[in-house]
């Protein structure tokens, strides 16, 4: 196993290996039969040049680079962790521009950037659970980059008939070929520049809320059991 995480860090195979991982994503976007739903919001407000904050699952990355030309114009957000670094390859491979960093604890450099590409009118795409979790738990560090530009955030997800699923803390989607794929952009969320802790944690929420009610939809419409959330700290505690 060791080995195996030591050859994975190494530039020598993430190389191949990210080239590899993107064209199998292409090969699978383009053999999937794609329906979307939810995008007048979306082209309305990119009509008018606005900026606007991308956000998902990390569990539901491998498909978000080719469900829509506007997710393929986003800057990832992607961990400086070595996981991060593999991740950033594929989606570089894909066309895409990344950010190192978080929006958590430490990630002032890459908070300064998100801020900088959304002041030019650009997108930022954001998993609020990553880079280690829990799963499907938003932090707040989205919520706050929203109210410090005022930018909207708009909630996404999406799903396919043909999948595997990974035992990764994420419970990561591996799309398959051959099948069908829906993805949903729910309605923007908009966070007051003015707002306090209150305020921060009632949008974080409905963020939350709504991603998971728009990946548990996707997921049943394509056939499947939806992705549960982790259980909350004070939850896991308490069944302790």
């Amino acid at each position: 196993m060791r080995i195996s995480r030591r050859l994975l860090a190494s530039g020598f195979i993430q190389a191949p290996l990210g080239f590899l991982l993107a064209l199998y994503i292409r090969i699978v976007g383009g053999t999937t039969r794609w329906q979307r739903e939810g995008f007048d919001t979306l082209e309305a407000l990119r009509a008018e040049g606005k900026p606007l904050i991308f956000c998902f699952w990390h569990g539901r990355l491998a498909m978000m680079p080719l469900c829509h030309r506007e997710a393929r114009a986003a800057a990832v957000l992607i961990s400086t962790h070595r996981d991060g670094r593999l991740v950033a390859r594929v989606i570089e491979h894909l066309g895409l521009s990344t950010i190192d960093g978080s929006t958590g604890r430490g990630g002032e450099t890459a908070m300064l950037q998100c801020r900088a590409r959304l002041s030019k009118g650009g997108i930022v795409s954001i998993a609020p659970d990553g880079p280690r979790g829990p799963r499907m738990q938003a932090a707040a560090g989205t919520i706050q980059l929203a109210a410090l530009t005022g930018v909207p955030i708009l909630p996404s997800a999406v799903a396919t008939s043909r999948r595997r699923v990974l035992g990764s803390w994420d419970r990561f989607l591996l799309p398959l070929p051959f099948g069908r794929g829906l993805y949903r952009v729910g309605a923007p969320i908009s966070v007051p520049r003015d707002a306090d802790a209150a305020a921060i944690e009632a949008a974080r929420l409905a963020l939350e809320r709504a991603l998971n009610e728009l990946s548990a939809d996707c997921d049943r419409r394509m056939g499947h059991a939806p992705i549960e959330p982790a259980p909350s700290l004070a939850i896991a505690e308490a069944a302790r």
